[in-house]
């Protein structure tokens, strides 16, 4: 009777020792109630914990971009004649008003000549109308009118001229001819690119729910695979207020500086890497705490020795931590490993701590 008695006081220190070591620091009202749970022989649960902590958090997400040059014009054709001169190559640079093609100025549909020998008739009747006005041969009434004439004559002659010396809008280097000498050019067609290309523009688009997390100016990076080592930093400068109606999805450009053998150029792809919705002091747990049917997501807290389910709404994440927008405070305990194994009221054993 006495080795009974002496076993069972024994086992319920033991018990009582337990259900102390899962409490570690709670109330002595929960220390009874686990050590009668415990002694009645309820099963203990092995978890991993964390706690609930504000931290720095951020999202940073990759898209597929193409470049252009930050200033870049098409050199279209306004009519269907042929070429008969191209001045300059791809990669060679140009400045504003150089002529790059010629078309045929003697061409059936070209009114080049025609509007060249009227303007040079209406600029020597001026003239004329000048010299008689200064002597008083005519009124002021009849030079305005040749005034107007000559004007009209100019104003065609300048359209012919742009409609078969195709220039440059914008100085830069060309990036693409399109056409070569004898071709027949057809109304519309682009038939060279050119580019300032010393900064570079990319355009990328993303779904509608980053577009409001984003903002202008606000920092990108962009690498291309096979391309210079390292990133290029540049700078968002214009979002898209409307959405594709096909993609559904929202047109960022941002600018960047091209590298010093302007590496960069358009047509290229490139990756760009941005940072979605920056949290400076974020309410944050480990992402493996957070369990989910899909509809709705809970974690559970550790009190007093105990698992208790409580529902959360989440916020960004990283992949390793989660923000949390309601549900759990600073500084509370919550299970990472294990949580399947629980219901409502587990007691539980933590095995490890993550402080």
């Amino acid at each position: 009777m006495k080795k009974t008695s002496l076993f069972k006081s024994g086992l319920i220190s033991v018990l009582a020792f337990s259900a102390l070591t899962l409490l570690g620091g709670c109330g002595k009202a929960d220390e009874q109630a686990v050590a009668k749970a415990v002694g009645s022989g309820a099963e203990v649960v092995a978890v991993e914990t964390a706690r609930v902590e504000r931290q720095a958090l951020a999202v940073t997400k990759s898209y597929t971009g193409s470049l252009e040059g930050e200033a870049q014009a098409n050199i279209v054709a306004k009519i269907s004649e042929r070429v008969t001169a191209i001045h300059g190559s791809v990669g060679q640079s140009v400045h504003k008003g150089r002529t790059v093609i010629a078309l045929d100025k003697s061409g059936a549909t070209s009114q080049y000549l025609q509007a060249e020998a009227n303007y040079k008739n209406a600029e020597k009747n001026l003239e004329r109308m000048k010299t008689l006005l200064d002597e008083g041969a005519i009124s002021q009434q009849l030079l305005d009118a040749t005034q107007t004439a000559f004007d009209v004559a100019r104003a065609n002659f300048e359209a012919a001229r742009s409609a078969v010396e195709l220039v440059s809008p914008i100085s830069g280097v060309i990036t693409a001819l399109n056409v070569n000498l004898g071709d027949l050019s057809q109304p519309g067609a682009v038939l060279a690119t050119v580019a300032d290309i010393r900064r570079m523009k990319v355009i990328f688009s993303i779904n509608e729910a980053d577009v409001m997390q984003i903002s202008q100016g606000q920092n990108v990076e962009i690498r291309s695979e096979g391309g210079p080592e390292g990133r290029v930093q540049g700078r968002i400068v214009q979002i898209s207020r409307s959405a594709d109606m096909r993609s559904r999805s929202f047109e960022i450009k941002a600018l960047f500086p091209n590298t010093s053998d302007q590496w960069y150029r358009p047509g290229m792809f490139c990756k760009v890497a941005l940072t979605i919705a920056p949290r400076s002091n974020a309410l944050v747990v480990p992402a493996a705490a957070i369990l989910s049917d899909g509809l709705t997501s809970k974690v559970y807290k550790v009190v007093g020795g105990r698992a208790i389910p409580q529902p959360v709404v989440t916020g960004i994440s990283d992949g390793a931590r989660v923000e949390i927008l309601q549900g759990v405070i600073d500084q509370e305990i919550i299970v990472t490993t294990g949580a399947t194994n629980l219901r409502d009221s587990s007691l539980v054993k933590v095995v490890t701590s993550l402080q």
